[in-house]
């Protein structure tokens, strides 16, 4: 490793995993989210080794994520689904980006985009079911779907697919669980019933949380977004067998000994209680370790844990290492599988009270992602 800290990304976790989540679709399409940069694990390579490993199409949340992709030479089926007035409408549809609306609206400007193109928009229709965020209301669905309607009638859309997403399927039993189930079968009959629905529109609903645990969610295809990095989507009940791809490392940039007493970072949160050694990590909150992993989260070095010694700053933070001999080159596991004794990332969510996905997402771009098989 040359550079001060690196991001290892297992493929071949990846490529197990989407085969794990392929066996609980039953069936179903895969689709995989890689928005956020593949939840900070790198946009292409992950896309490409997913797709390898037999995921079906992909989503991202914003347009540009989608078509980068594409300038990559990725030319799989592609979603987007968050899309505000001015975004470069015209060059998703050229490109062959499938594209979601919530609102009528929406869909009047992608279909201008599609006259303007000549390329016929191809449209998945979103159903508020009860999360409140994305979405048609139920109320305004029926407006949505004629709208919808008429626009394919004059061939500048085509409907194929309708959707929705759970708000609280990482929490098993909830009573919201079955009555968005409910509202997304309303939805699909009122589709049905004006004419926009049919065996050609992908029905989708399942997130990572609801393929493991909710096999009537599945519908005619999942989507996986932090299930296929190896990360649990309901902790409580395991990891599935899910293995974790990401492991963040760093080398120790300065190891030096200081007296009893001595005052550690800003604020002197931290003052030694003997003489010790300090180990410098030349990671911060810049390249988003969370500040308040001050004097908690835990890293391996040397073979044994030790905590985050002091406030964490822009960009290192420092480690007591006592007495053990370590220096300058060694290497730190802030965390990765498990498999050395080092920290998980679960486990660095659950003493920062977060969840996974911000811990890995906020990993910043001036952290290298290096890709790697299993063993090497």
């Amino acid at each position: 490793m040359a550079t001060p800290a690196e991001a290892r990304v297992d493929l071949a976790a990846i490529r197990h995993n989407v085969a794990l989540l392929k066996d609980h679709a039953g069936g179903a399409e895969l689709m995989a989210a890689v928005k956020a940069d593949a939840y900070g694990h790198g946009l292409v390579p992950t896309s490409e080794a997913a797709l390898r490993a037999g995921v079906d199409r992909l989503g991202t949340a914003f347009i540009r994520e989608a078509l980068a992709l594409r300038e990559a030479g990725v030319t799989a089926p592609l979603l987007s689904w968050i899309i505000t007035p001015g975004e470069p409408v015209d060059d998703a549809l050229r490109a062959g980006i499938e594209l979601s609306a919530s609102d009528e609206p929406l869909l009047d400007e992608i279909a201008a985009a599609a006259r303007r193109t000549g390329v016929t928009a191809r449209m998945h229709l979103e159903a508020d079911t009860g999360m409140s965020r994305g979405g048609s209301p139920l109320a305004a669905w029926p407006g949505l779907l004629h709208r919808a309607l008429a626009l394919r009638a004059e061939g500048v859309i085509e409907i194929v697919g309708l959707w929705t997403h759970f708000a609280c399927s990482d929490v098993p039993g909830h009573p919201s669980i079955d009555l968005q189930i409910d509202a997304f079968e309303t939805a699909l009959k009122l589709a049905d019933q004006a004419g926009a629905g049919g065996s050609h529109v992908i029905r989708h609903m399942a997130n990572s949380a609801a393929i493991v645990a909710l096999p009537r969610a599945r519908y005619d295809m999942v989507r996986s977004g932090i299930a296929m990095y190896g990360l649990s989507p309901i902790p409580e009940l395991g990891d599935f067998g899910l293995r974790q791809a990401m492991t963040l490392v760093a080398r120790i940039a300065l190891a030096k000994r200081v007296p009893e007493g001595a005052g550690v970072s800003y604020g002197h949160l931290h003052v030694t209680e003997r003489e010790t050694t300090l180990g410098l990590v030349p990671l911060g909150y810049a390249d988003g370790i969370l500040r308040h992993a001050t004097g908690r989260a835990e890293v391996l070095a040397g073979g044994r844990r030790r905590t985050v010694t002091g406030r964490v700053c822009m960009d290192q933070f420092m480690i007591d290492m006592g007495d053990d001999p370590l220096e300058a080159g060694d290497e730190v596991i802030l965390f990765g599988p498990g498999e050395k004794g080092e920290p998980t990332a679960q486990e660095w969510a659950d003493t920062l009270g977060t969840i996974t996905h911000e811990i890995v997402t906020r990993i910043g771009a001036r952290v290298p992602r290096v890709y790697k098989e299993s063993g090497t």
